[in-house]
């Protein structure tokens, strides 16, 4: 063996991460902690997550809803519409608890008559205690925010309205 093939040889902590990158690409998670005879390792992935078209759930509110801002500036569809079916609704990519702010002090990423960029974030999602950003999938100005700070949500829910 030559040098050069000895330096290109992965150490037992190259062999290591790399482990862990194939985990994190085979079982889909954000980042991977470990610590082993006092090596610490923690392998991440960039996640961003953009609202998807899933397959639109129908419902029929109980109650009809009033187009008037409610508390924490949520405003509600117009009456007997479904806001799943909104051209800028913003639904949800996965099952988890919706938060409208980064932590319980911070102002929430945005409010209805806020303007955003394609890209800006409108909420996070904790799933499995990984925090995912709800990216603005267009620019436009907020019209509607369906969910309230730690709301559960469930795949496919409309969480915002862009317009």
């Amino acid at each position: 063996m030559t040098a050069k093939d000895e330096a290109e040889k992965p150490t037992g902590e190259q062999k290591l991460i790399r482990e862990l990158a194939q985990l994190l690409n085979d079982t889909g998670l954000s980042e991977i902690e470990i610590e082993k005879d006092g090596l610490k390792v923690r392998v991440a992935r960039t996640v961003t997550i953009t609202a998807a078209a899933p397959a639109v759930q129908s419902f029929a509110p109980s109650a009809p809803l009033a187009p008037a801002p409610g508390p924490g500036g949520t405003a509600a569809p117009p009456v007997g519409a479904d806001p799943a079916k909104h051209p800028g609704a913003v639904k949800s990519p996965m099952v988890g608890t919706a938060y409208r702010s980064p932590d319980p002090k911070a102002p929430p990423f945005v409010e209805v008559g806020s303007r955003v960029a394609q890209g800006d974030t409108l909420l996070i999602i904790e799933a499995m205690k990984t925090m995912n950003q709800i990216l603005a999938p267009r620019a436009g100005t907020v019209t509607a925010v369906m969910v309230e700070n730690g709301q559960p949500v469930e795949f496919g829910e409309p969480l915002v309205i862009i317009e």
